[in-house]
C-alpha cells in the first residue's frame, strides 16, 4: 500500500489534518512530496522553513525533528551541496526519522541523538536553525538560545514555529519584523 498521500488522519484530500497542515503553512506540494508518514508526527505549531529564505547549499539544523518532515523538506531546499541536521534526544523519533529519510532517498539528512541545551554541533557551523514546537518543552530556555548562538555562523538565523492561535490578527502576520529577529 503505498503511503503517499497520508497525513495524521488518513489521505490528504479528505483529513481535517491535511487542512490544518496547509494552515499552518505546509503546501499541498510539501505534503505529498514524500512516499513517507512523517507529515503523521510532525503537525502542530507551524511550518517554519514557510518563513525562512534557506537556499541551497546551506546548512540547516532542525532541533526536534520528531518524524522528519521539515529534515526532508529542508533537503530539498539546500539541494545536494547542502546539509541539513537534526537533533532529537529520543531513540524512536530518530530512527522514525532516518527510516522516513531512507525511504525518500535523501543523502544530505543525517539526525545525531542530544539535547537542544547541549546541541552535538560545532560551533558556528549552521546557516539556519529551525525548530518546531520544541523550545517550548525545554525548562532551560536559556542554555538553548545560548546553543544556538554558539552553532550559528556570524549572519545565521533561526525560524522557530512555537505557538498556533486560531485569531493571530491579519496585521501581525504579515509583519515579519513583529515574530521575528
Amino acid at each position: 500500500m503505498s503511503r503517499k498521500n497520508l497525513s495524521c488522519c488518513g489521505s490528504f484530500e479528505e483529513t481535517y489534518c491535511s487542512a490544518k497542515a496547509k494552515d499552518i503553512g505546509y503546501s499541498e506540494e510539501e505534503l505529498n512530496n514524500f512516499l513517507t508518514d512523517s507529515n503523521i508526527t510532525t503537525f502542530g505549531c507551524g511550518n517554519p522553513l514557510a518563513y525562512s529564505e534557506v537556499r541551497e547549499g546551506d546548512v540547516v539544523l532542525d532541533l526536534g525533528p520528531g518524524a522528519g518532515l521539515d529534515l526532508l523538506i529542508a533537503a530539498r531546499k539546500v539541494g545536494p551541496s547542502g546539509q541539513v541536521i537534526g537533533v532529537d534526544m529520543t531513540e524512536e523519533m530518530i530512527s522514525k526519522a532516518e527510516e522516513n529519510i531512507k525511504a525518500a532517498g535523501i543523502k544530505n539528512v543525517e539526525v545525531r541523538k542530544g539535547l537542544i541545551e547541549d546541541l552535538p554541533v560545532k560551533s558556528s557551523s549552521v546557516d539556519w536553525v529551525i525548530s518546531n514546537c520544541v523550545i517550548n518543552l525545554s525548562p532551560e530556555k536559556e542554555k538553548v538560545f545560548s546553543e544556538i548562538s554558539r552553532v550559528l555562523k556570524p549572519g545565521g538565523r533561526m525560524v522557530v514555529s512555537d505557538m498556533v492561535g486560531e485569531n493571530i490578527p491579519e496585521w501581525l502576520r504579515e509583519n515579519k519584523n513583529l515574530y521575528s529577529a
